[in-house]
């Protein structure tokens, strides 16, 4: 195998690794401060990543710059509509899936704004 392109699939793990981060963190952030507000900047960052005009996820240019040296033809577009829609999600518009990536992460930190107000209700 082409050493591009295993560096590129080592890429595209750790993009998948994040977005599993950013779906179930709160799951693994009870009780440890630290890793309760890296999840909470990952959420925020989610969103504005996908809602926003910016440049692409910095993992995206990461996975396609080892492709091109591999003399594979990079793909284009977001990273999700890419993967996930073309083999899990067919034929679904990339509206949808940015509004679901982005009701994942408000759910997410409608979590944590719960576990706030009940640890604030609970010390009085």
């Amino acid at each position: 195998m082409n050493r591009y392109l295993a560096l590129s699939e080592i890429v595209l793990g750790v993009h998948l690794l994040f977005i599993l981060w950013v779906a179930l963190g709160a799951l693994v952030t009870w009780n440890r401060p630290f890793l309760r507000w890296a999840h909470i900047v990952s959420l925020v960052y989610s969103i504005l990543i996908e809602v926003l005009p910016w440049p692409p996820c910095p993992l995206t240019i990461l996975e396609q710059a080892p492709e091109g040296l591999a003399r594979m033809n990079p793909y284009r577009g977001p990273f999700v509509l890419h993967y996930l829609d073309a083999t899990v999600y067919p034929y679904v518009p990339q509206a949808l899936l940015v509004v679901c990536g982005v009701a994942v992460c408000l759910f997410n930190l409608g979590l944590y704004l719960r576990r706030f107000w009940r640890s604030q209700l609970g010390d009085r």
